[in-house]
């Protein structure tokens, strides 16, 4: 018999579930991220946002006006209060220095006839705003619950990143973006500028830079200043750091295609002084310039000093990549902060760092990485200090995509910088992901956080995030058992002696960074192995369904074999519903080793409708064979698989079933 705190942790699982399905209004229970103090105040009549409302506020936040009459307050000079104060300190809140990060802690009553928020910042303003936004959302009575908060961020910088060198994002979808990340209180987007394939920063000094000729993806494409402008005009009312990035000297093919020498020449030294110029010009609001130096030799000792001493005269701060090949990276070089990537990225004491080491949503699948991401800590910290500034959401989109929605959908974007940003504003998790993995628990405080998270997410993918592009689906009733591996060549029957448990959509077994990340099965195995999983779904009458599926989930970064006709991968895994082997519908580059400049497919789940299934009335029972094994014409060989039920078009968790390799329903 189920322990009484395993049951009541299944039925609460089960009621923020039932309060999901049934399209609940938005509260204070839906707040993403989670705040810290809430207090709501019982018996108290909700604030209506029909009618005359006087608003004071010496900020003139421009977020917190249009949100007041943007749902049907009348700004007056007499009817209830809505106040803003500007104080010395927020109770209790917590601070860590970051240069030219304001104070984001503010403090928001609400009550039937007012509305006050205090913080020490205007953009503590700004983030009491987007909760009010949060609040409000889906509530058709236009009210808001009556309740006390008290808020502020474990880590000062929470970022999403956009590769546009590689790729390139229209000025109104990275508004878009801005403005929906802006609602969850991402503060940063590092804005990656240049790249191999172009230069999409316009230099008015250097023309060429962005010519046609120079590029060789999306040729002709670039940003204006006048671009440049709306981009960060809707940052900063939303409260958001830009860090633009010129990279150098590496990743500088395009530099080099258009102005005919190397970045480390005079001649090369010389442009990208001017370039700087006209990019401090472009970003009067960035604090911060980054200059890259990653992935390239240094060969000119004087190149990085001369180019952080030019950011210096131009009155801002240089940030850089780490590790940069054969350089020391120092305050007393120059530096001011450092974007940690690979696990060769180390903390540089004396300055902030920004942890992106394990972030580079490209190599993510669609539900284990985001677990992943959520139940780790940041650099090892459990909140921001003076040398550990935060994290950045990276999708580095190295493999050329139909278009800047697959560019979101398929590197998950929203899911997994929404993980990351609400991760960093409560305070880390219990171990950093080289500890911590990406496997969900079966129970416990890491599995009752991420099902509540999960639950808050797919709220909001239902509403201020429904027209966006989100493959993820509920996961955390999903439930396997896994066998053991064991030979190739071993019988069935001895490979089902030994057994697991395990939840979620996503399964690793091995994960792209092979021995450093946990998984299912520890950290790494070798070859020539083979494991099973399987359950049972109860389905409460016979059913149409959707099922996403898939084996190895393409990188958006690697130039590997897509699978052949009638196999799921290149490993041979195989999968049957009710003793009836599903089969993948065809391919569009099937076989075919797809380059950086083969627009990547249907390879992965998230860019194909799901597979049709039957369901019957009662227990359907689903078994997963999984081969490892060397597959030629694949880098990144992933030892995984996902499998989850849906509604026929995909977008939704099948509801009504119940997921039980033992074939139990308690808990739903």
């Amino acid at each position: 018999m189920l322990c009484m705190k395993t049951l009541i942790k299944k039925l609460t699982l089960a009621l923020s579930v039932l309060m999901l399905a049934t399209g609940a209004h938005a509260g204070v229970g839906h707040l993403l991220p989670k705040p810290k103090i809430v207090d709501v105040k019982s018996g108290q009549k909700p604030f209506s946002l029909k009618g005359d409302v006087v608003l004071t506020d010496p900020t003139d936040c421009l977020l917190l006006r249009e949100f007041l009459t943007g749902n049907g307050c009348r700004l007056s000079s007499k009817g209830r209060q809505v106040t803003v104060e500007i104080v010395d300190s927020i109770p209790g809140a917590f601070n860590h220095q970051l240069p030219e990060y304001p104070d984001e802690a503010y403090s928001l009553s609400v009550g039937p006839k007012s509305i006050i928020i205090k913080a020490l910042t205007p953009v503590g303003v700004i983030r009491a705003t987007q909760t009010l936004m949060q609040m409000a959302e889906g509530r058709k009575d236009k009210t808001l619950e009556p309740v006390s908060i008290t808020d502020w961020p474990a880590f000062k910088l929470r970022g999403f990143m956009h590769d546009v060198g590689r790729s390139y994002i229209t000025p109104d979808e990275l508004v878009k973006e801005i403005e929906l990340f802006g609602r969850f209180k991402i503060n940063t987007f590092h804005w990656h500028l240049t790249e191999n394939q172009a230069w999409r920063f316009a230099v008015d000094a250097y023309p060429q830079l962005t010519s046609a000729e120079s590029m060789t993806r999306y040729p002709g494409k670039f940003y204006t200043r006048e671009d440049i402008k709306r981009v960060t005009d809707a940052a900063a009312k939303y409260g958001v750091t830009v860090i633009p990035e010129v990279d150098m000297p590496g990743h500088s093919a395009a530099f080099e295609r258009a102005m005919g020498f190397e970045m480390q020449t005079p001649q090369g030294k010389e442009v990208l002084k001017k370039v700087l110029e006209e990019l401090a010009e472009a970003f009067p609001q960035s604090p911060y310039l980054h200059i890259g130096g990653d992935e390239k030799r240094i060969t000119d000792s004087t190149f990085l000093p001369t180019m952080t001493a030019k950011v210096h005269d131009l009155g801002r701060k240089v940030v850089c990549w780490n590790p940069i090949y054969g350089v020391r990276i120092t305050p007393a070089d120059g530096f001011d902060m450092t974007q940690m990537w690979g696990t060769a990225g180390k903390k540089v004491s004396g300055i902030p760092n920004i942890d992106c080491r394990y972030n580079y949503t490209n190599h993510f699948d669609v539900f284990a990485d985001p677990v992943g991401i959520y139940k780790s800590s940041i650099y090892y910290s459990p909140q921001g200090t003076p040398e550990i500034a935060g994290t950045i959401s990276c999708p580095w989109n190295d493999r050329k995509l139909p278009d800047q929605k697959e560019i979101v959908n398929q590197n998950g974007t929203i899911a997994n910088t929404l993980a990351s940003a609400e991760r960093a504003w409560m305070g880390a998790g219990k171990e950093y992901i080289e500890n911590g993995g990406t496997t969900l628990p079966l129970e416990g405080e890491e599995f009752e956080e991420f099902a509540d998270f999960e639950r808050r997410l797919l709220f909001h993918k239902d509403h201020s995030l429904s027209e966006e592009p989100i493959p993820y689906v509920r996961q955390t009733d999903v439930r396997w058992m896994i066998t053991d591996p064991v030979a190739l060549d071993a019988d069935s029957a001895s490979a089902f002696a030994n057994v697991r448990e395990a939840r979620g959509a996503g399964i690793y077994l091995r994960h792209t960074w092979g021995p450093i990340i946990p998984t299912f099965y520890g950290k790494d195995y070798g070859k020539g192995l083979k494991a099973y999983a399987y359950t049972y779904v109860y389905s409460p009458k016979d059913q149409d369904a959707g099922a996403l599926i898939e084996f190895q989930n393409y990188s958006r970064s690697e130039p590997d074999v897509a699978p052949d006709n009638g196999e799921w991968d290149r490993k041979g895994s195989r999968v049957w519903l009710n003793d009836t082997e599903l089969k993948p519908a065809p391919w569009v580059n099937a076989g075919k080793k797809i380059t950086n400049e083969v627009d990547l497919a249907n390879e992965n789940f998230s860019a194909r409708r799901p597979l049709p299934v039957r369901l019957k009335k009662g227990w359907n029972k689903v078994m997963l064979k999984l081969p490892y094994v060397d597959t030629p014409g694949i880098r990144l060989n992933k030892w995984m698989f996902t499998f989850v039920l849906t509604d026929p078009d995909g977008k939704h968790a099948l509801d009504g079933i119940i997921y039980s390799p033992t074939k139990e329903k308690i808990g739903k």
